[in-house]
């Protein structure tokens, strides 16, 4: 998922909308990070610096993921169900495809971490408690 809304319209958003909308992202990233890092093991398989730094991202758009929802859970909002956000994947993809889909999968990540960030520490000074 883009993280393309402006600085402006995503602070105008409510506390559980950006919520919201951070762990659909980063269910999204989790899923789609599992599927960059298939493809690299395909595309790349002497690279395991490369294998383990997308596995270390996923894990931590997991973490997050899991910071969120007790987040949410502990401000009284409701957890957006998981579902599947990959559908139905092209396998038969080209190399180039391939790595395209990597390059953005793992620039959004970062775009989306980025913002986490800047929310979680808005809702900490917010909620200090």
């Amino acid at each position: 998922p883009p993280a393309a809304v402006s600085f402006k319209t995503w602070h105008a958003l409510g506390d559980g909308e950006r919520l919201s909308h951070a762990q659909g992202a980063f269910l999204a990233l989790t899923q789609h990070l599992q599927l960059v890092g298939d493809d690299q093991r395909d595309l790349n398989p002497g690279s395991p610096i490369l294998l383990a730094q997308l596995g270390a991202a996923r894990l931590r758009a997991q973490g997050l993921l899991g910071n969120m929802a007790a987040i949410m859970t502990a401000l009284g909002l409701p957890i957006p169900p998981e579902e599947d956000t990959l559908g139905v994947v092209p396998f038969g993809a080209s190399a180039f495809e391939r790595k395209c889909r990597g390059y953005v999968v793992t620039r959004e990540y970062g775009h989306w971490t980025d913002r986490a960030v800047r929310d979680l520490a808005l809702l900490k000074a917010k909620y200090p408690g």
